[in-house]
């Protein structure tokens, strides 16, 4: 199999969310979490009201029976939206996430770069239940 093939059979299994669709996913709930590595986010830019996740690390935090879980990681029904870069990585990310049973778990279309080019980087930052859980992670 090639990665082209792996990124196709990935989304299969999730439905992808859009830029103009994220506020709305927010709305009711959907945590949001950025995968890109640190440095990337350093000449990029943030995501604020995001979590900051690194991918390797992704499955042990969003798991809610793994023992390296965040707190908001209560259960197999949280809707999480993975958000890299560009939309590829998050696709993966996101598919594996449904593997381990997280069945509301997507990825956004295109990534940072789409909500920066649609000037909705700000989308999350009234999202109270984003700012609480981002304060949360950077306290531990």
């Amino acid at each position: 199999m090639t990665i082209v093939e792996m990124l196709e059979q990935a989304r299969t299994k999730i439905d992808r969310i859009t830029v103009f669709g994220l506020r709305d996913a927010v709305a009711r709930g959907a945590i949001v979490v950025d995968i890109r590595p640190q440095a990337q986010r350093a000449v990029e830019g943030t995501l604020p009201g995001a979590l900051a996740i690194e991918r390797n690390v992704l499955e042990w935090r969003l798991d809610p029976t793994s023992d390296a879980r965040l707190v908001a990681a209560t259960s197999h029904d949280v809707e999480w939206i993975v958000i890299c870069s560009e939309g590829y990585t998050s696709s993966l990310a996101a598919a594996s996430l449904q593997e381990l049973g997280l069945r509301n778990a997507t990825d956004l279309v295109g990534g940072y770069q789409a909500l920066k080019a649609a000037g909705l980087l700000g989308v999350l930052t009234k999202a109270t239940h984003c700012v609480r859980e981002a304060e949360a992670v950077t306290a531990h």
